[in-house]
């Protein structure tokens, strides 16, 4: 399944754009929905995104697939999938404090964005220092 640019930039486009708007009619208190049911646009985007990268990273299980090939390729796409999690875990604990369903602390529904965002400086600086040029 391949998307071109034009159809990813429009379904993040249209994905972010009704989650903007169910967040502000929920902010302006119209609507009364559960946050949980606010975030569903950020949830569907994710799914699709972690299929994606499933269905790529299974593709190294076909048969008559060189495993010296694309190590980097795959370390790369294993940080996706842990970044995904992560931003998953984020939305479900903040999610849950604003419904409160738990009387967890606000720093604690943040240590998955933390981590999201320490190993993103990390990438980027492993990407900016350590990568060869030829």
């Amino acid at each position: 399944m391949r998307m071109s640019l034009a159809q990813r930039v429009l379904l993040t486009w249209l994905f972010t754009l009704l989650f903007l708007i169910m967040l502000v009619l929920k902010l302006d208190e119209k609507a009364p929905w559960n946050w949980f049911l606010i975030f569903i646009p950020v949830w569907i985007f994710d799914t699709i995104l972690l299929v994606m990268l499933i269905v790529k990273m299974a593709g190294r299980c076909k048969s008559g697939f060189d495993p010296r090939n694309g190590s980097q390729n795959m370390k790369k796409k294993a940080w996706y999938l842990i970044a995904m999690l992560l931003k998953l875990a984020f939305c479900l604990a903040l999610c849950a404090k604003l419904q409160r369903f738990t009387a967890m602390k606000l720093a604690y529904v943040f240590i998955p964005l933390w981590a999201l965002l320490i190993g993103g400086m990390v990438e980027l600086g492993y990407n900016i220092f350590y990568v060869r040029r030829d």
